[in-house]
């Protein structure tokens, strides 16, 4: 799971993802990853899309991305997880209900070390405080999810890519138990993402949540 945190495998990474890609019909792409493929003249073009809530730029075919309002380029990791989704997304629409990250494809071989750096850094740095945890979702550009559906005490969803959206879970505690966390993913995630990049997501969204106040990741 390191393995794309390490600079020089993933400059390696891109430049192999952008090759790939470059083969692919851009129309087709759009139309599997729920962007717009804007034509600027014959092969080229830009893809747009929403990224953390954040619209962004993929040219075409340079495949290279950058915010749609800054210019800005994308971080390399940014860009990763954005070429990972091109590659794999197949257009399948979301599934409408949550699962655990142990339930992804070998997720369960991952999941002690997926909570503790995700779910248990969210329980250290909510503690018992609800408000706190709800204000940080909330500023985040999340929604609360419906309390009929049973997740915990507050439950917020994160619309990360067109197809790709996740949810951070909070139960307060008592005197018997501490507070908890969970991040949860829509159950059609393996359909858009490798199980790597799920766990980069929540990596991504715990330090968010955690550093709310003017985080750029």
């Amino acid at each position: 799971m390191a393995q794309i945190r390490n600079s020089d495998h993933l400059l390696e990474r891109i430049a192999d993802l952008q090759t790939e890609l470059r083969q692919s019909d851009p129309s087709a792409l759009a139309e599997r990853t729920g962007a717009d493929f804007l034509l600027k003249e014959p092969g080229t073009g830009e893809f747009q899309l929403r990224f953390w809530h954040r619209p962004v730029i993929l040219t075409f075919p340079s495949l290279e991305a950058r915010d749609l309002h800054s210019g800005e380029p994308l971080p390399s990791g940014m860009l990763a997880l954005l070429l990972y989704y091109f590659s794999m997304s197949d257009g399948t629409p979301a599934a409408g209900r949550w699962i655990s990250f142990s339930e992804l494809p070998d997720g369960r071989f991952y999941n002690q070390a997926f909570q503790g750096y995700t779910g248990k850094a969210l329980a250290r740095k909510f503690e018992n405080n609800l408000e706190a945890f709800c204000d940080a979702a909330k500023k985040l550009g999340a929604h609360r999810l419906p309390e009929e559906q049973g997740l915990g005490d507050a439950a917020f969803a994160f619309q990360v890519l067109p197809n790709v959206s996740l949810s951070a879970v909070y139960w307060c505690g008592d005197e018997d138990f501490p507070a908890s966390c969970n991040i949860l993913f829509d159950a059609s995630v393996s359909h858009h993402l490798s199980t790597d990049g799920c766990a980069i997501l929540g990596s991504i969204l715990t330090r968010r949540l955690i550093k709310v106040d003017g985080v750029a990741v």
